[in-house]
């Protein structure tokens, strides 16, 4: 019995853990989800929420309801390849050697902007989880924790990936957001070189730990 437990634990036919949120570190059900969330103890990888600010879906009316942004592609590639070079140099060079970064394009509750940091070490991500919930990005507080997440094939979307999902931004798997290839280039030349950012960018800023929880839910600094 225990051996068949074992072999079904995160998988479909586990009536008792969450098969979700062990392979995509999230769930559209939450805290009401039926099953069990297990967060892990230890993780290389680490979930920053919610942190990407996508400008074309964070334009809203007066009534709630999204409006487009007049942005075109390259400013938004340029938008993104500046946050995604931000993180993944800060994270880096403050904590350890990241082996994958990965920023969802989703715009379901539970994955809009969530960024994954897979670290070479567990040690690292475990670090930069205790540092960064103290810190603020973007005028807004981080919250991160470690993710059961390793495997970023198992959690994305492969109809995506070919341009055949139907749920669009609404599936409750992956859909992963690209870098440029310049940025890419960059990212590893950088690593081989030691050399920093490409421009001057913002770092996340320590959180003031005075601050309510008033301040906190609204971002203000």
């Amino acid at each position: 019995m225990a051996e068949y437990l074992a072999s079904i634990f995160g998988t479909e036919k586990d009536k008792v853990n969450c098969s979700f949120y062990f392979k995509i570190g999230a769930c559209r059900h939450g805290d009401r989800c039926s099953r069990i969330h297990n967060k892990p103890t230890f993780s290389q990888t680490c979930l920053l929420q919610n942190l990407y600010v996508n400008p074309q879906n964070s334009a809203k009316s007066a009534d709630g309801s999204h409006l487009v942004a007049n942005v075109s592609d390259e400013e938004m590639q340029e938008h993104y390849d500046n946050f995604f070079e931000d993180v993944f140099v800060e994270c880096e060079d403050k904590y350890g050697e990241i082996e994958e970064m990965n920023v969802c394009d989703n715009l379901g509750d539970h994955l809009v902007g969530n960024v994954y940091i897979k670290f070479r070490r567990e040690e690292d991500a475990e670090r930069a989880v205790n540092d960064l919930n103290n810190r603020w990005f973007g005028g807004r507080p981080v919250y991160a924790e470690l993710s059961p997440v390793t495997d970023f094939r198992e959690a994305c979307c492969r109809q995506y990936e070919m341009g055949e999902c139907t749920r669009s931004g609404f599936c409750n798997f992956m859909h992963l957001k690209p870098i440029s290839r310049e940025l890419r280039r960059y990212l590893y030349s950088r690593r081989k070189r030691g050399i920093g950012r490409r421009s001057k960018s913002k770092s996340p800023r320590r959180r003031s730990r005075s601050r309510s929880p008033r301040h906190r839910r609204s971002g203000r600094y």
